[in-house]
């Protein structure tokens, strides 16, 4: 964006990479919490100070109480969350790659008022009637003509 000096598009892919990046973070942090919350109650070490001491201070009642099913959902979900963060990620930085490359490739398209077509007769090689499309597109003053079809 910067190359096609689309400046007020830059804090746009910033924030559309940056927000899914942080998301995952997130994510990730609370993934691995229970994670170990779960290996806790799976050692049983619920009673134990060193173990419970780790454990993150939301989840501590889940681990007192054994509710493993209830860490295996949570746990599921902030890794489903993580997933799609990546996905969104990708797919918009995507986006923003299509979005400058087409800009790049359409930098010197003519957007000027002066576009007209122009149709009249043509004689076609063997003496053979046709019709001549005169396409004018922008400011400059050249004509193109698309060959007569048959």
């Amino acid at each position: 964006q910067i190359y096609n000096k689309k400046y007020w598009k830059v804090p746009i892919v910033w924030a559309a990479v940056g927000i899914p990046a942080g998301l995952f973070v997130y994510n990730k942090n609370w993934y691995d919490r229970i994670r170990y919350a779960l290996v806790v109650v799976a050692n049983g070490s619920q009673n134990n100070p060193d173990s419970m001491n780790k454990v993150h201070e939301q989840l501590k009642p889940l681990v007192q109480r054994g509710q493993s099913t209830s860490l295996l959902n949570y746990r599921n979900e902030y890794r489903r969350n993580m997933d799609y963060s990546i996905l969104f990620g990708l797919l918009l930085w995507g986006l923003n790659i299509v979005d400058a490359t087409v800009d790049a490739h359409l930098r010197d398209f003519d957007v000027s008022d002066n576009i007209s077509m122009r149709v009249s007769p043509a004689v076609l090689p063997g003496n053979v009637p046709g019709v001549s499309f005169v396409f004018t597109l922008g400011g400059n003053n050249r004509t193109k003509t698309l060959p007569s079809l048959r």
